[in-house]
């Protein structure tokens, strides 16, 4: 992280902070431990959030956002939104594949109920984006009808993040690309 110079120290905090939090939650973000991963002095990081809460925050939005921009990216790569339901699993596995990380909004849902409402929000708008993004996907096709679209969107997001979940348990993206694979001969996923 010390080696990111041509970032700003709010930036070096909020990517150092993002990969903490992959591998350890929320609650495994902590001042110190971020200040030392980023290269700077704990009480600097105050200066540019308040709080672990609003530092929490801001990654989870910073998160969100990023993965809205990667998936709006993938539909204006491909004409064929059956090819985008395809490569969506692709977007989880890369985490997987950077150190056996799992969604950040992920591993942060679990911990809600101990989650300021302020990352809450944002862990929660994640998720909104996804289903969002799928259901405008499949309305694109004609793998579900109207009525069944956001049902298929949230089940397809719920399946993808649990694989995810499940493969960084076992410490093992063969695992995750197996479930993946049971998706779509199961029909939830396109082949």
């Amino acid at each position: 992280m010390k080696n990111d110079s041509g970032l700003s120290s709010r930036e070096r905090i909020l990517v150092a902070a993002t990969k903490i939090a992959q591998a350890h939650g929320y609650s495994g973000l902590n001042f110190r431990d971020l200040a030392e991963a980023v290269g700077i002095k704990a009480a600097s990081i105050y200066h540019h959030f308040a709080s672990k809460s609003d530092l929490g925050a801001a990654v989870a939005r910073r998160y969100w956002e990023d993965s809205e921009a990667t998936l709006n990216a993938l539909l204006a790569e491909s004409a064929d939104p059956v090819d985008c339901l395809r490569r969506y699993p692709e977007t989880f596995r890369r985490a997987l594949k950077s150190g056996n990380r799992i969604c950040l909004c992920s591993f942060m849902a679990a911990e809600s109920d101990d989650l300021p409402e302020a990352v809450t929000k944002e862990v929660r708008a994640f998720a909104d984006v996804n289903v969002a993004w799928l259901s405008k996907v499949l309305s694109a096709t004609a793998i579900a009808s109207a009525e069944e679209r956001e049902g298929r969107a949230r089940a397809i997001f719920a399946a993808v993040a649990g694989a995810q979940l499940i493969a960084r348990s076992r410490a093992d993206i063969a695992v995750y690309d197996g479930l993946i694979e049971s998706y779509r001969i199961a029909g939830l996923l396109p082949v």
